[in-house]
């Protein structure tokens, strides 16, 4: 015997079997008109609150849901059933993030079929999130101003793979030195021409922005 021993990297296996996975669900998804968002950011950013906002602005022909997904609870999920949204809560066992199969699943759950939208909130952190790609057709990240301005710097892929990026909480700019200009332009190295929304659930600052943005994408998705 060589002594030689074969060596699989098993995250690598992984990661192409969900991508692939995704694209199946991505393809599905877009056959049944289902626009599916993807929200990540870290704990704190104001995801939930954001969700909620956009679901008040929506048209009223565009039809939501959202699935919340966290280690556990469904806090989440409760304040957006009160809102009067359709709300499922994917508990994920410990893991710190969804793939592909856990969103198909959740998407079984509503089922999607049934939706124009669906929001899903991703498990809170700016790391492995980011790795997974859960078959959405868009993937939106939110980064709070309380955070800092060298999140895209600290935590690349989470940028590189956003398709549109929220600056959170721009009402508290007094309070926090973010250089404004330094986020955007580390968000743009890491993802040339993804477009960036200064945001204030507060005073509601950047909404009608970003609802436009929004808006257009769900309509040329589901056409």
């Amino acid at each position: 015997m060589s002594g030689r021993v074969s060596i699989i990297e098993l995250k690598e296996t992984i990661l192409k079997d969900n991508d692939k996975d995704a694209e199946d669900l991505r393809e599905t998804l877009k056959k049944q008109k289902t626009f599916y968002l993807n929200v990540m950011s870290s704990p704190g950013s104001g995801k939930t609150t954001t969700i909620l906002n956009i679901l008040k602005r929506l048209p009223e022909d565009i039809k939501a849901a959202v699935m919340e997904a966290d280690i556990d609870s469904d806090v989440d999920a409760v304040k957006i059933e009160e809102a009067g949204v359709r709300s499922i809560q994917l508990h994920t066992a410990g893991m710190c993030h969804l793939d592909a199969d856990m969103s198909r699943q959740g998407l079984r759950e509503l089922p999607s079929e049934d939706y124009d939208f669906v929001i899903l909130e991703n498990v809170g952190n700016l790391v492995c999130p980011a790795e997974f790609d859960t078959g959405a057709a868009k993937n939106l990240v939110i980064l709070s101003l309380t955070e800092g301005d060298d999140k895209p710097l600290k935590y690349p892929l989470m940028f590189e793979k956003s398709d549109v990026v929220l600056i959170n909480k721009v009402d508290a700019a007094p309070v926090f030195d973010f250089d404004f200009e330094r986020a955007n332009r580390d968000i743009q190295k890491r993802h040339p021409g993804v477009p960036v929304f200064p945001l204030s659930s507060k005073t509601g600052e950047g909404y009608e922005a970003l609802m436009e943005w929004l808006v257009r994408e769900i309509r040329q998705w589901n056409n």
